[in-house]
């Protein structure tokens, strides 16, 4: 494995090294007594580590958090098959966080909400009935009102628990069984991605096209030393759920990937739809990750209508020059998003006659159409060390990890047979 600085700042803790060497204490006090910074660092450390590994950051094996696998585990406990009939939502969630995750329903939900979204995942893992959010940061409705049930790909995911494939664990009270992780058919990780925030770490996982992905693990098996190069000539970059285009050079791509940490420029796509008489329009029908249409139309309302900075009672040059050039070349902007398309953001031009290029690229530069998709590849590897992977790293330990769990499940059924 790559060395990095990341794995150091919890190398020693995941090990528990052996306490330092008892000092004697002075005449007169308790043998018991410890330093209270000596206390608190290991408390720290501890509760980083916690958050690190139980709640923050996904898993290498199943690409998923702690949280969305009891969900999971828990909807398939209820025989919610992609075949059967969805129920309340509130059902799913009282067993969850009556069985296995013994925390708020507000947290539970939410993690089902997001699983359920197609714009956040490239792949959706529950099959949400009734309001479940949209990009523009509607909340789902309250979880008395929808319903869900599991999606056939899930199936990838939780198909070959009951053949000794993955381990159990007693859950919070040592009452109910739940897997430590899920036998995944797939490296789900690199298809739906992940975003997390723990202690002293963070996790920015793109995700990818299903297809390229299992080329790239096909030729990691094969090809057990193929490196990041390789590997991209199977999985040529991210495949973002809400669409998009990645104008970052290839060269870009590897060295995020390479690096485990980078950033690409990811474009909205459009279209320039001819209408009656000469006229012509630009329609984007897909947005860049994170952005939504309604973000785009405030920050062109910010641009023709610019606010003077606080303590400051007139606007800058820069905006009022922007302002009127803005305001010379662009007539009307809308959104027709609806039932027909997910995404149908509508700009008119003042006139016919504007170079079509340099408008569409006023729109580009000047909001979040065109942006900034960061990539940080950090997980809990299959040695349950929280770190920072680069791209042949997170195909090569979940490929020896299928590559165990097949053998426990042929074990499995050569015992049964």
């Amino acid at each position: 494995m790559r060395k990095n600085s990341t794995p150091d700042l919890f190398g020693d803790l995941l090990d528990v090294p052996a306490a330092p060497p008892a000092v004697p204490p002075p005449p007169g006090e308790d043998d018991d007594s410890i330093l209270l910074h000596d206390s608190a660092a290991r408390d720290y450390l501890e509760y980083a580590i916690a958050v690190v590994k139980g709640r923050a950051l996904p898993d290498v094996k199943d690409g998923l958090k702690p949280v969305q696998r009891r969900v999971l585990f828990a909807m398939r406990e209820l025989g919610l098959s992609a075949t059967a009939k969805p129920v309340k939502s509130a059902r799913v969630v009282g067993d969850v966080i009556g069985k296995y995750h013994p925390h708020g329903d507000t947290s539970a939900y939410d993690a089902m909400v997001r699983v359920a979204q197609p714009f956040m995942l490239r792949y959706p893992l529950v099959d949400g009935q009734g309001n479940f959010g949209s990009r523009d940061g509607d909340n789902a409705a309250a979880m008395r009102y929808t319903e869900a049930r599991l999606t056939p790909i899930a199936e990838l995911l939780l198909g070959e628990l009951g053949e000794g494939t993955v381990d159990f664990q007693p859950n919070y009270d040592g009452s109910f069984d739940e897997p430590a992780f899920l036998p995944a058919r797939l490296p789900f990780l690199l298809l739906n991605g992940a975003s997390g925030i723990a202690v002293g770490m963070a996790t920015e996982m793109p995700s990818h096209n299903l297809r390229e992905v299992a080329a790239a693990v096909i030729h990691k098996i094969e090809h057990p030393a193929a490196g990041v190069s390789e590997l991209m000539a199977h999985l040529p970059g991210p495949d973002y759920p809400g669409g998009g285009q990645i104008i970052s050079s290839a060269s870009d791509i590897a060295a995020a990937y390479g690096s485990g940490r980078g950033s690409l420029r990811v474009r909205a796509r459009y279209e320039i739809e001819e209408m009656a008489r000469g006229a012509w329009q630009v329609v984007f029908k897909e947005l860049p990750p994170g952005v939504s249409s309604a973000r785009v139309l405030s920050e062109v309302g910010a641009l023709l209508n610019p606010q003077p900075k606080p303590g400051k009672k007139v606007i800058e040059q820069a905006a009022a020059q922007l302002k009127a050039l803005m305001a010379s070349q662009l007539d009307r902007a809308r959104d027709e998003s609806g039932k027909d398309d997910d995404v149908r953001l509508v700009f008119e031009p003042s006139s016919s006659r504007i170079d079509r290029n340099e408008f569409v690229a006023l729109l580009l530069a000047h909001t979040s159409l065109e942006t900034s998709a960061p990539i940080n590849l950090v997980a809990v590897g299959i040695d349950g060390r929280p770190c920072q992977k680069s791209l042949a790293d997170l195909i090569g330990e979940w490929c020896s990890f299928r590559i165990r769990t097949v053998h426990r499940r042929t074990e499995f059924r050569l015992q049964k047979a």
